[in-house]
């Protein structure tokens, strides 16, 4: 009779090195005040979104909460997925940021431009954000990012705080992608990364994010001050192309993202109006397709 699988029945997909990870991210050696390594979780957005509403005082920020398996992936717009346990990396990031709530928007842009660089510089994948939270790498998806506010706490009017998920899909099959509900998508080993090592990835993901959330905040949550302006102009693929965005209220808007305004905004010229080629409209949220 054959064992039950385990996290060492596939040596490629090691469990994530706990005490490791631990010892150096963990204060006063490392930036976060607090990590969680679970072995399975529905989802770590949702966990930890939870954990610090129920229990603030025991999750001070900068926290991380991570997992070998998670079970109920969630994206914008209600989406789930699924993955094979330890073939990717899933964590979420609690912060409780110095600037102001009314800047906050800037925060899945932000966290694009991290998990950009990381690619970018550790992987070796010429990895771009696709507005406002995508991670692409020659046009197929790598990673999804999540930002999600904490309510007020009781007798308080100020957001608690906001939970940044990243999930990246490592050493993800082909055919496990396509079972999982994530068309379109590719992973790292897919791609030819330099490295799909996961222990690695969560490593320089948590200093990549905090960097960023340091310089922003640094500059009072200004994007063009901090340099986050320019950084996600820089990596954004969505910019210049033609686009067609579902837009939460309904309809679709078809034409041209041609910028981003101060508070993030995607700034798309429609391309049915005639004439000079039609108004602007700043698109907080939408669903995104890249026009080819």
């Amino acid at each position: 009779m054959s064992p039950e699988p385990g996290p060492w029945t596939d040596l490629d997909r090691p469990p994530l090195a706990v005490a490791s990870l631990r010892s150096a991210l963990l204060a006063p050696a490392g930036p976060l005040a607090r990590l969680e390594v679970l072995p399975e979780v529905g989802s770590t957005n949702a966990e930890l979104v939870r954990r610090a509403a129920a229990d603030p005082d025991g999750w001070p920020a900068p926290a991380l909460l991570t997992t070998d398996s998670q079970v109920a992936g969630r994206g914008r717009l209600g989406r789930t997925w699924e993955a094979p346990p330890r073939s990717g990396v899933a964590l979420s990031l609690l912060l409780r940021p110095t600037a102001p709530p009314s800047t906050w928007s800037w925060l899945p842009l932000l966290a694009g431009v991290a998990v950009t660089g990381v690619l970018r510089d550790l992987a070796g994948l010429p990895a771009e954000l696709k507005w406002p939270n995508d991670v692409l790498v020659e046009g197929r998806k790598a990673c999804g990012l999540l930002v999600e506010v904490l309510p007020p706490a009781a007798g308080t009017a100020a957001p608690a705080g906001v939970v940044v998920g990243v999930g990246v899909n490592t050493t993800t099959r082909r055919e496990e992608l396509d079972a999982g509900g994530l068309d379109g998508a590719t992973s790292l080993r897919l791609e030819g990364a330099a490295t799909t090592d996961r222990d690695v990835l969560v490593r320089a993901l948590v200093r990549a994010l905090l960097g960023e959330v340091g310089r922003f905040e640094g500059a009072g949550g200004s994007a063009q001050r901090s340099g986050l302006a320019a950084r996600t102009a820089e990596v954004c693929s969505t910019l210049g192309r033609e686009v067609s965005v579902a837009l939460p209220g309904g309809g679709v808007l078809r034409g041209t993202a041609e910028g981003l305004d101060d508070d993030g905004r995607l700034l798309v010229r429609g391309s049915d109006a005639g004439g000079g080629g039609g108004g602007v409209t700043a698109v907080g949220a939408g669903d995104v397709v890249h026009v080819r």
